[in-house]
């Protein structure tokens, strides 16, 4: 049985495939779970993480200077790979808000025009 982030990670990856971007995606399943785009896009890279890198350490009986290094190296490599997951939500923030913006300057005018009709209705 699958779970919840799971699920969401693979209809995420479903929609991507089939042309949709990253955002709709994620606002499509906000909608369907009835929770914030934010849960969502977590759920994903929660996900996403433990795809990428496991869920379990190995162990070691001991730290040798070259398991320091590896280790290392590692923790390294995991933090430029945090950046690009930085980047990624943050250029799919911007799409949001971006749309966000079209939206409203799409529906200003009208909005502005009931605003206008109603002052004159009340100075009749």
């Amino acid at each position: 049985m699958a779970s919840k982030a799971q699920e969401i990670w693979e209809e995420v990856n479903r929609r991507v495939a089939a042309g949709a971007t990253k955002p709709e995606a994620f606002a499509a399943l906000a909608e369907h779970y009835g929770q914030p785009v934010n849960s969502m896009r977590g759920a994903y890279y929660a996900h996403s993480r433990k795809v990428n890198t496991g869920s379990s350490r190995p162990r070691r009986r001991e730290t040798t200077p070259a398991d320091a290094v590896e280790s290392a190296k590692a923790a390294l490599q995991r933090g430029i790979e945090a950046i690009d997951r930085e980047v990624e939500i943050a250029r799919e923030r911007a799409q949001e808000m971006a749309a966000e913006a079209t939206a409203l300057e799409q529906s200003a005018p009208e909005r502005k025009a009931e605003i206008e009709r109603k002052i004159a209705a009340l100075e009749a």
